[in-house]
């Protein structure tokens, strides 16, 4: 075969590869079925996977397990999820299409339901945190209560997911919960839906205790919306005349690891904010940039709610010593999720990476520890009381009188 002879051969084989990349693109649902469904999940966890056993085991196995089962999409998102819970990774967890829908609501920064993060821990299914000013919060629902019936159903066994689904519904409709609280007796709250606007950041004064007038108070409640950075950084812009800030973190359950990163960001100096190392080991430094917003004092406040996303910010200002941390010890999420999309509208989130403190501390399943350790008690709350803000104000208002005294040097 001559060198021209060769050439069209070439050409023409390219002609079909590029003309088959054509009608799969223009024909996108003669690649979908839902055994290929699966196998795209099967892969996705296999490449991206932080622990590269799998949860020590034989990965390869779950690869035809259900070829001769899976039927239809149904079939085939019971599959993925029944593969998913052998790594036992609760953060790893695949959507449905609905679920994925309602997730994204809660990224653009609304939903319908009654405003609280949950999530499972040792197999019961507790409050993370209501969001502010939501009809949870104005129920009284807590950080740390558990809900053992929606609607009066157990939730014994129930995935976040299938929980969260009972408990979304129309705006206007009723939710009944029975709550387990450490100290109390069972108790049923019936809470009507609304539609949920998740504002990220409050300026308001709490609604117990109270912040000195010559301090700022920012309560950030959650870094889900793609808008927390910007809503920090204008409440950051408001306390510009204040002698020192209380950045309230408490109860917060974390969120997007970018907003994280771009509030720290705007009170760190060329410093490292947080690192995240993958399965093979590659380590990933976020750093600062060298402007800054504010270079007030800063005092954090966090508790058993304050996960994530929330523990990276908070972790970043101690280790740099930027701030100083009031409360109680963080809940303890050191990990890091991708979103992947697949094609029929279902989404898998993926342990990817976890991830270290500026100092190269893992707090997965050990949380941050406050540099001043403050319980605030039911009795605190009826009294109208809170310790750990007072505790902040004390704190600040030594840095403010310190400070003073070395300029007047």
């Amino acid at each position: 075969m001559n060198t021209k002879q060769m050439l069209k051969r070439i050409s023409i084989f390219i002609m079909v590869l590029v003309l088959f990349a054509i009608t799969n693109i223009q024909n996108p649902a003669l690649a979908l079925t839902p055994q290929s469904l699966y196998d795209r999940a099967w892969r996705l966890i296999n490449t991206k996977y932080v622990d590269d056993t799998q949860n020590q085991q034989n990965w390869a196995r779950w690869r035809h397990k259900y070829d001769s089962v899976i039927k239809d999409e149904e079939d085939a998102y019971v599959a993925i999820a029944t593969m998913v819970d052998s790594l036992g990774d609760v953060y790893t967890k695949f959507l449905t299409p609905k679920e994925y829908k309602q997730e994204s609501e809660s990224i653009q920064g609304s939903l319908k339901g009654i405003g609280v993060q949950i999530g499972v821990r040792d197999g019961k299914l507790l409050i993370i945190a209501p969001l502010e000013d939501t009809p949870g919060e104005r129920a009284g629902l807590k950080s740390e209560d558990e809900i053992l019936e929606i609607d009066g159903k157990s939730t014994k066994g129930i995935t976040v997911e299938a929980a969260a689904d009972k408990i979304r519904g129309p705006e206007g409709t009723q939710v009944s919960l029975l709550i387990k609280r450490k100290g109390e007796e069972n108790k049923v709250y019936t809470i009507k839906r609304a539609n949920i606007e998740l504002k990220s950041v409050s300026t308001k004064a709490p609604k117990i205790g109270s912040v000195d007038d010559n301090l700022g108070y920012i309560r950030l409640s959650s870094f889900i919306s793609r808008n927390a950075a910007v809503e920090f950084q204008n409440a950051l812009n408001q306390m510009a005349s204040k002698d020192g800030i209380i950045i309230d973190l408490r109860s917060n359950p974390g969120g997007l690891l970018t907003n994280a990163v771009y509030i720290a960001d705007m009170m760190l100096s060329s410093k490292t904010i947080v690192s995240t190392v993958d399965r093979d080991g590659y380590k990933d430094t976020q750093n600062s940039a060298s402007q800054v917003i504010t270079t007030q004092p800063v005092v954090v406040l966090i508790n058993g709610g304050s996960a994530s996303a929330s523990e990276i910010l908070s972790g970043a200002l101690k280790d740099n010593k930027r701030a100083t941390i009031v409360g109680k010890k963080s809940f303890g999420k050191g990990l890091v999720q991708e979103i992947n999309k697949l094609p029929d509208g279902s989404a898998l989130h993926i342990t990817i990476q976890k991830y270290l403190t500026p100092n190269g501390t893992d707090i997965h399943k050990k949380g941050i520890e406050p540099d001043y350790t403050v319980d605030i008690t039911s009795d605190d709350i009826k009294n109208n009381k809170d310790p750990q803000l007072e505790k902040a104000c004390e704190i600040l208002q030594k840095q403010v009188h310190k400070n003073t005294t070395a300029s007047k040097e």
